[in-house]
């Protein structure tokens, strides 16, 4: 099997929300893993919250979340931030459009110095996206 990059995202007490979302804009297939389902909740009212999600779109995309328990620290600001690039122009634009609606456009999806379409936006989550759609000089 290949070596492949899953970036993992941490939300706060939203993480299921977020992962339907992600998967109305990616499709495929979501799984969620609940803290009560691994035997490992300290606090009952945690055993519903999400301890592992992963969603995997029918194209490759493939990404991990999970609500941070209330034990550890949150810190929004110390989220990643996710990139999606290749050659697919409408594929890409569709992305980042349904990504930038509820949230909010950084830079919109323009012609970049290096020579592809570059666009950065938050999503309604919380989370910075990326797009850089090559070979659309």
């Amino acid at each position: 099997m290949q070596s492949v990059l899953n970036p993992y995202i941490s939300f706060k007490d939203d993480a299921r929300e977020a992962m339907e979302f992600y998967q109305t804009v990616f499709g495929g297939k979501v799984e969620f893993k609940t803290f009560k389902e691994f035997h490992a909740s300290e606090d009952p009212s945690e055993d519903d919250k999400i301890m592992h999600s992963m969603l995997q779109a029918d194209n490759g995309i493939s990404f991990m979340a999970a609500d941070t328990p209330n034990r550890m620290e949150y810190n929004p600001g110390a989220r990643i931030s996710m990139t999606l690039s290749g050659d697919n122009t409408e594929e890409l634009t569709g992305y980042f459009d349904k990504l930038s609606a509820g949230g909010t456009d950084v830079m919109p999806l323009n012609q970049a110095p290096w020579g592809a379409s570059f666009g950065m936006c938050v999503d309604k989550f919380g989370v910075t996206w990326m797009v850089n759609i090559a070979g659309t000089k």
